[in-house]
């Protein structure tokens, strides 16, 4: 005994601390599946196993602290409804993994699964007339349990076959697996459903006459079960985290990790914690005694703010390998990126100490794009500077006399201009935009003012160039969107299915397929390159014929309509830089204006809306990549 308390009462209140975090692993476990890749059977299968594991072990739980024996009885006889529909879900699970290995079911399978769904509703409508278990005895030993039926003795051996089955055919899936990763995981899954499966064992031994006279022993048990039950729940998610998902590895495994870190792991340290202080409480007759509650908060605090700090350094450790430094060059590009609300909450600040150092009323920062001047920033009156973002005079000026020296003053109509140049060391200076506010012809600026000035645009001109690069490694990264995803796609599938996934022809974004959505685009009012258009073979076309009238021009027209509309920027349309590869598509092939109009619409020349063109015509590629992989992991589902 211990501070008075008995033996069997340690490990009993330790068997119900571990099968409380077994419901809450399993609950956790179920959360984070229903988040993730729904589309998946196997995925669908596993949750099913979850939802009986929760069942199971919250019923238990909330029968092993009650005292009133209707509570208890109804509790017991929950429980029995996730045992009864454990089999049930193991065979679907088993089914769907081989079913995603390459080996569908030619019917046998399929139907077996249906057969035990339907056999085990049968068998849940026995439990409350008490004739799978019977009814409760209260005073049984080493616990409350329902009685043993004939009945029961049967539900064992089919419980036992049903799992056999369901294990062969694990088995075979494993058989099928083709690279060492996913057969380690398939291990993984084979020995986690295994201990999952018989880790209930000891709850049909309740009222026999070993553990009636050494309860102890049946505690001990029952503890050691709900342990193992709850970690290799964990093993099974781990491993079925990856099925279908197109994310890499580490991602998958990080998100895993920090959800059972800060779920089941905190929810049960706190809960044990808790349970065992309200344990000592009872013996002084106080089982919520005040330190209850505040321990409770502590240790929540405690666990949350040590999961925050530390595990970056953890997923750096254990996920991500040698690729650790390519990962924290992108982590550390994400951690110091200059958005455009960044920027133009620095250039508000510059402009405001503009003001205030040269007492003007306003000023204004606009940024060369597309061969005009747009207004990023201003200070004060807006109406002031709107002459000067559309004066082809200003623009003039500034292209003329910009990349002469970036310490030069021009003077227009009452105004100071700036312009904004870095000196770039290999391609020379770079005029990047205009700085500039309202000035007196006849009056001067001091040395120390000029100083001043110089500095804040040099900073400006800093902040300008470092936002065109960071764009510039964006676009680069968006160009490489639609292939990695493909291959991360491939890369998943192909891991449990050795027959057909990688010969799948999936066309990408490469010269013949923009050249393709190029000439569709063109001839998308009527014309060859449009009715012949190698794109009305995509999967996406053949599944809109429907939808536009047995049309497959038609649906060709909706799917580059709606790619177009997917680039496009929210809120009104604008003539700005966010909106020029929208209004590229729109005013050049929807509208059907020509090249030089267009340019002249938007303010560039024409090279530069060839070069925003391509880009553009990129994008709607790659928006239909997108669009057709998603259909055809909807058609495999």
């Amino acid at each position: 005994m211990i501070f008075g308390i008995s033996w069997t009462s340690i490990f009993q209140t330790i068997s119900q601390i571990t099968a409380a975090g077994a419901a809450i692993t399993a609950l956790s476990l179920l959360l984070f599946a229903l988040i993730y890749n729904l589309r998946e059977q196997v995925v669908r299968a596993f949750i099913l196993i979850l939802l009986c594991v929760v069942v199971f072990y919250t019923a238990e739980t909330i029968a092993s602290v009650s005292t009133q024996a209707v509570i208890i009885e109804i509790s017991l006889k929950i429980k029995w409804v996730g045992i009864v529909f454990l089999p049930a879900s193991y065979l679907y699970f088993s089914n769907a993994l081989l079913t995603l290995t390459g080996r569908p079911s030619r019917g046998r399978r399929l139907w077996l699964v249906r057969a035990v769904f339907i056999f085990s509703l049968g068998l849940c409508l026995l439990i409350p007339l008490n004739i799978l278990v019977g009814p409760l005895d209260i005073t049984g030993q080493p616990t409350p349990h329902l009685e043993r039926t004939l009945y029961t003795g049967f539900f064992a051996l089919y419980y036992v076959g049903v799992m056999v089955i369901a294990g062969s055919i694990l088995y075979r899936a494993f058989q099928r697996t083709v690279t060492k990763t996913s057969r380690r995981r398939m291990i993984y899954l084979l020995l986690g459903a295994t201990v999952a499966a018989v880790g209930i064992f000891p709850y049909s031994l309740f009222g026999s006459g070993l553990f009636s006279q050494f309860p102890i022993l049946f505690w001990i048990i029952v503890s050691i079960a709900n342990l193992l039950v709850g970690g290799f729940l964990v093993i099974i998610s781990y491993s079925v985290a990856f099925f279908g998902v197109s994310w890499p590895d580490r991602l998958v495994k990080g998100r895993l990790f920090k959800w059972f870190l800060r779920g089941p792991l905190t929810a049960s340290i706190v809960l044990a914690s808790t349970t065992i202080i309200r344990r000592f409480g009872m013996l002084w007759d106080d089982p919520y005694n005040p330190f209850v509650p505040i321990f409770m908060v502590g240790l929540i605090l405690i666990m949350e703010y040590s999961i925050t700090l530390l595990a970056p350094f953890w997923e750096r450790l254990l996920f991500y390998g040698s690729d650790r430094r390519e990962i924290m060059q992108i982590q550390s590009l994400e951690d110091h990126m200059l958005t455009r609300s960044d920027l133009k909450q620095f250039l508000e600040i510059v402009t405001a100490t503009i003001c205030d150092l040269l007492q003007v009323k306003s000023a204004f920062i606009s940024m060369m794009d597309g061969g005009g001047l747009m207004m990023l920033t201003v200070a004060g009156d807006q109406s002031a500077f709107n002459e000067i973002e559309s004066s082809d005079e200003v623009l003039a000026l500034t292209l003329e006399n910009g990349t002469e020296t970036n310490k030069g003053f021009l003077r227009w109509s009452g105004h100071l201009l700036i312009p904004l140049v870095y000196d770039d060391q290999q391609n020379g200076k770079l005029l990047l935009g205009l700085c500039g506010f309202p000035w007196e012809n006849d009056r001067e600026m001091d040395a120390e003012h000029i100083q001043s000035i110089n500095l804040l645009t040099t900073r400006i001109s800093i902040a300008l160039r470092d936002w065109k690069l960071q764009q510039q490694v964006i676009d680069s990264l968006e160009s490489l969107h639609p292939q990695v995803a493909l291959i991360q796609q491939l890369r998943a599938a192909s891991s449990y299915n050795k027959t057909s996934v990688l010969l799948d022809e999936v066309q990408l974004p490469e010269e013949d397929f923009i050249e393709w959505v190029k000439g569709a685009l063109t001839h998308y009012w009527g014309g060859p390159k449009l009715t012949e258009s190698p794109l009305l073979s995509l999967q996406i076309v053949q599944s809109a014929i429907d939808d536009y009238d047995g049309s497959p021009i038609n649906a060709l027209r909706g799917i580059l309509k709606t790619a177009i509309d997917n680039i496009k920027p929210e809120g009104e349309r604008r003539f700005t830089a966010e909106w020029i590869l929208y209004n590229i598509l729109e005013l050049k092939f929807l509208e059907g204006r020509k090249v030089r109009e267009v340019a002249n619409r938007l303010a560039m020349s024409e090279a530069d809306l060839y070069r925003k063109q391509r880009i553009a015509l990129e994008a709607v590629s790659k928006t239909i990549v997108s669009m057709e992989l998603s259909e055809r992991e909807k058609e495999q589902t």
